[in-house]
């Protein structure tokens, strides 16, 4: 092997040791790893979906049409890594003195696939190519067991957010989720429901990191969707600490941590931009306007509500500025259905970042007692 055929077996292991890892990454390692050959897909998969969708007249005619891009870009991956290791192999197999490049090219493709239909004597040149079936099989086995586990963490996603239709209406608002437990006489009792919502936020941060593509797969309704369930459930925790004047259930902050905590962390990998350290008095971008529309509208219903209206939203505004970007950057990325103070805010987040922006952590603790001091208060998100 001379010189150069060396510089083209190197080439060829790299590009076929890139897509092995890049399905790895996917499918096996369990958080959210960044890799850009996937991320190349899924952004090129959603520009074609979104061009197609455009052309839809009705938001359930554009669902029907999304709701296809997250299986078949799934689908297609196995495409991808197949491609890139049998160019990667070929390039190998070329180095190894297989002549011409087209043969060099089947004998990959057969090695692949496990057909058998072309041999080599050469002792080296058959053990690679008994390697790369073996890597054939392992993608066979992947996709196997990959989409078990996609569609088993989707249907504990969906149950959840098919329950809150019987509590907070299609699509769920927080005033009637209030409203009804008023009327049923469950104001007061709410902590189980915090409760089932807390674990359903750690179930989503886990399972939506482990596997993006997650987020994209859409409910089996068109109305329904697990952003705005996610911002319903938070907005009414918060309307109940803020405004609704019961007896408080303690599992209520938790609920709202755990759902702020996921969302941010489920941004983290959409490059969705949001700071960690918010002040309460930090603007939002649901209006006052809107939460006094709100608040009169639980008043009308009976619901027992605080006096001081401006307190209750300067309280409102500071539980809500926890998840407020997040919320509102996923709801759009996703193209979820209309949901109120989610898919109805202006973003700047369109669609899936093909190069991630650094992420902006938690303030050191002096820096933050310094802008608590009224230092560098003018900085926004």
């Amino acid at each position: 092997m001379g010189p150069g055929e060396a510089i083209v077996f190197t080439v060829g292991a790299l590009v076929a040791l890139g897509t092995l890892l890049a399905a790895i990454q996917t499918v096996v390692v369990p958080r959210a790893e960044r890799s850009l050959l996937i991320r190349f897909v899924y952004v090129g998969m959603w520009m074609l979906f979104s061009v197609l969708a455009r052309r839809r007249k009705s938001y359930e005619a554009k669902d029907a049409l999304l709701a296809r891009y997250a299986p078949t870009t799934l689908m297609f991956l196995p495409v991808v890594w197949a491609t890139g290791v049998i160019y990667g192999f070929s390039l190998m197999f070329w180095a190894l003195d297989v002549r011409p490049y087209r043969e060099a090219l089947t004998l990959s493709g057969w090695s692949l696939t496990t057909l058998g239909y072309r041999v080599t004597t050469d002792f080296f040149t058959l053990t690679l190519a008994g390697f790369e079936a073996l890597i054939g099989l392992g993608i066979v086995a992947f996709l196997i067991s990959f989409l078990p586990t996609m569609y088993s963490a989707f249907s504990a996603r969906e149950s959840a957010v098919a329950r809150l239709e019987i509590r907070a209406g299609t699509p769920p608002t927080p005033e009637a989720m209030i409203i009804l437990a008023h009327e049923t006489g469950g104001l007061e009792d709410m902590g189980e429901t915090w409760t089932e919502w807390e674990h359903w936020f750690i179930q989503i941060e886990e399972t939506h990191q482990s596997y993006p593509a997650l987020a994209y797969f859409r409910s089996v309704r068109s109305d329904r969707s697990w952003v705005t369930a996610a911002g319903c459930i938070l907005d009414t925790a918060a309307i109940m600490l803020s405004t609704v004047a019961v007896p408080h259930s303690p599992a209520a902050p938790f609920m709202i941590r755990a759902g702020y905590v996921a969302l941010r962390n489920i941004a983290d990998f959409f490059g969705i931009d949001y700071d960690p350290d918010p002040a309460p008095s930090d603007t939002i971008t649901v209006r006052r306007h809107e939460f006094y529309e709100s608040y009169e509208t639980l008043r009308s219903a009976g619901v027992p509500v605080v006096e001081d209206r401006d307190q209750a939203w300067r309280d409102y505004s500071g539980w809500r500025v926890n998840y407020d970007n997040c919320l509102v950057g996923l709801a759009s990325i996703t193209s979820a259905p209309p949901g109120k103070w989610s898919t109805d805010r202006p973003s700047p987040y369109q669609r899936l970042r093909l190069f991630h922006r650094p992420l902006r952590r938690p303030l050191p603790p002096l820096l933050r007692e310094l802008r608590r001091r009224g230092f560098g208060a003018g900085r926004r998100r």
